[in-house]
């Protein structure tokens, strides 16, 4: 009995911990336009390592109705649905495709490359969601709002996945180690 309430536990426990660790660590941010550098996108690769591709996007939509209801969770210390439904809040709601693509891969293969590969294309697929979203909320058109919103992200978020690659194993084989890892 006991470890069956321990194993229903565990992963909502685990899950709470990552959400707080991205309410902690996305606020922390470096305006340089209308979308911020921050670190976001690498504790959401650290909770695929961490949690697996369900829990790992489930940590994601907790951080994000937390800041929906109004907590200074999201970039520069601000919250709210208007946030969100700003012209930027494209990119908050595309880190969930971002989730799912790169956990999914995460969470069944071993193969760092492919998790690279992974983490690219569900990034491309945030960058190409909070893109669309930007151009029609900012009445912008494409080009600026790449320039403006995309190509200054991308060597950071390159550095991001690999360091996720290197730090969420780690983390993994850790929480292993002590019993504290969640079925993937």
């Amino acid at each position: 009995m006991e470890t069956k309430r321990n194993s229903a536990i565990l992963p909502l426990a685990m899950t709470a911990v990552m959400t707080a660790l991205t309410c902690v660590l996305a606020p922390m941010s470096i305006p340089i336009g209308p979308v911020p550098f921050s670190l976001t996108n690498f504790v959401i690769y650290l909770s695929l390592y961490v949690l697996g591709w369900k829990w790992g996007t489930v940590s994601y939509v907790a951080y994000l109705l937390l800041g929906m209801v109004g907590m200074p969770v999201f970039s520069g210390f601000s919250g709210g649905l208007g946030r969100l439904a700003g012209p930027t809040g494209g990119y908050l709601v595309g880190f969930i495709p971002m989730a799912i693509i790169a956990g999914l891969i995460i969470t069944h293969t071993k193969s760092f490359p492919l998790h690279y590969l992974a983490m690219a294309v569900g990034t491309a697929v945030c960058y190409a969601f909070g893109t669309v979203w930007y151009c029609i909320q900012a009445q912008s058109a494409v080009g600026p709002a790449l320039a403006l919103c995309v190509w200054p992200f991308i060597p950071v978020d390159l550095i991001k996945m690999a360091v996720a690659m290197v730090l969420g194993p780690v983390l993994r084989s850790r929480l292993e180690a002590a019993g504290l890892a969640i079925a993937k």
